[in-house]
């Protein structure tokens, strides 16, 4: 009876390696084909690994919080035929992740290495170019991976330590440095002379205090949301929108669209849509920034920020949302809030996004400031809908009524985006809710 290798799954370009969260089989459980094996995680989502075969596990070769490198072989399973035909068994064949190394791209003497060569993942790359970590200080850090590979998992404890006085401060002067794919990252250098680290001491907490630990996704967004508001200048305009109109049509149709579609309609997908006419008529906001270039998109894949139960903050992505219409963007806004709620996203699910919608509204409040989903360019939040008295202006003059009323606000990244379209576009969305027909057909 031959062994399948079960391999670690590819699962987006930037993604280079997975911790291992629960073993679902374990050595002599029976498992079926696509049955799942096991959870992982990314730094972008939860998602379950399906058996390629039918058979019984034979051996599991990592331990759950592993951090395992993409196309590692991570379990074997003993199949009942004869022989596995290529179809049956492509895990088998390792998605090859290519690991970057530290290469000067200036010319010049390089740096000496030190011992072997060491090679690193894309990700952890970048994680130590964002926290100022030379070279001479990433090779030192012990590597839990295959051949003594520092993971992600090593950089960020090592960066926990550091931050609480058990490592060494970050220099200043930086230098430039390429990994194998040809990105180029900002690497810090050694300075002429090393200080002796300072040791911090714990804080002392007084009074009735509880000290909590952060769970992995919560310290994943803590450090995208650092990074964010340290790679662009925030910028945030405010508008108000009359969206009378638009409420009285949902409350009338809502109950009619949900028996004929088995979906419900949410404000969502009709926020969504007002968003995908606007980015069609200023493109810049549907960008990226690469160095000195802009990057348009011109694919408009719309992330919506979704509150999971434990309280931390998920962005699944509509793919093509200009492709859809409301039906169609009613169905995807439920189905992917509900698979974020349980689990059950996958890795797909929350890469491509090009612009980011958040409804604060949803939790009650009026307004917010949301930060930039790097490396967007934009993201709009939308407040709660409130009936307020307004001054409206009729052919008979002006009058005082009680109107259903909305604040928007957009922060965008001031590098590309200047404040007239920034205030543009923020005001060109109000409007867009505010000219909603109340005789539109369902």
């Amino acid at each position: 009876m031959p062994l399948v290798d079960l391999v670690m799954p590819k699962m987006g370009e930037s993604i280079m390696e997975a911790t291992i969260l629960k073993w679902h089989k374990h050595p002599g459980d029976a498992v079926k084909q696509d049955e799942t094996v096991l959870e992982i995680a990314t730094d972008k989502v939860d998602s379950e690994v399906p058996s390629v075969t039918e058979g019984i596990v034979e051996e599991v070769l990592y331990k759950v919080n592993d951090v395992v490198p993409i196309g590692s072989v991570i379990a074997r399973i003993r199949t009942n035929g004869a022989s596995t035909s290529p179809s049956a068994s492509y895990a088998a064949t390792p998605v090859q992740a290519a690991p970057a190394s530290y290469r000067p791209e200036t010319t010049g003497s390089p740096r000496p290495a030190n011992g072997t060569a060491r090679f690193y993942s894309p990700l952890v790359l970048n994680i130590a170019a964002g926290e100022g970590i030379p070279l001479s200080e990433l090779e030192s850090i012990p590597g839990s991976g295959n051949e003594g590979r520092v993971t992600k998992k090593d950089i960020l404890q090592y960066l926990a330590d550091r931050r609480s006085g058990h490592g060494s401060p970050a220099p200043a002067v930086t230098t430039r440095y390429q990994g194998t794919e040809g990105t180029t990252h900002r690497l810090p250098e050694e300075p002429p002379q090393q200080l002796p680290a300072q040791q911090t001491p714990m804080p002392v907490y007084s009074g009735n205090v509880e000290i909590i630990e952060m769970d992995r996704m919560r310290r994943l967004i803590a450090d995208h949301m650092v990074r964010s508001v340290h790679t662009s200048p925030h910028v945030t305009s405010f508008s108000e929108a009359d969206v009378t109109h638009l409420v009285h049509w949902r409350d009338k149709v809502k109950k009619d669209f949900e028996k004929r579609e088995n979906t419900k309609l949410t404000f969502t997908p009709l926020f969504i849509e007002a968003v995908v006419r606007c980015i069609k008529k200023y493109p810049l906001i549907n960008s990226s920034v690469e160095g000195d270039k802009i990057i348009i998109k011109k694919d408009i894949n719309i992330g919506m920020a979704t509150a999971l139960p434990s309280g931390n903050l998920i962005v699944p992505v509509i793919q093509h949302a200009d492709q859809l219409n409301l039906t169609g963007l009613a169905r995807q806004v439920n189905t992917l809030a509900d698979n974020a709620r349980q689990n059950k996203l996958r890795p797909e699910d929350t890469q491509g996004g090009t612009f980011t919608l958040t409804n604060v509204g949803s939790f009650g409040s009026l307004m917010g400031t949301p930060i930039i989903n790097q490396p967007q360019v934009a993201i709009l939040a939308v407040g709660a809908i409130k009936k307020r008295p307004v001054v409206l202006e009729t052919p008979e003059g002006d009058a005082i009524v009680i109107r259903h009323m909305m604040y928007l606000s957009l922060s965008y990244d001031h590098r590309i985006v200047d404040g007239s379209l920034g205030a543009t576009f923020c005001s060109a969305v109000a409007r867009e809710l505010e000219n909603f027909s109340p005789n539109r057909e369902l």
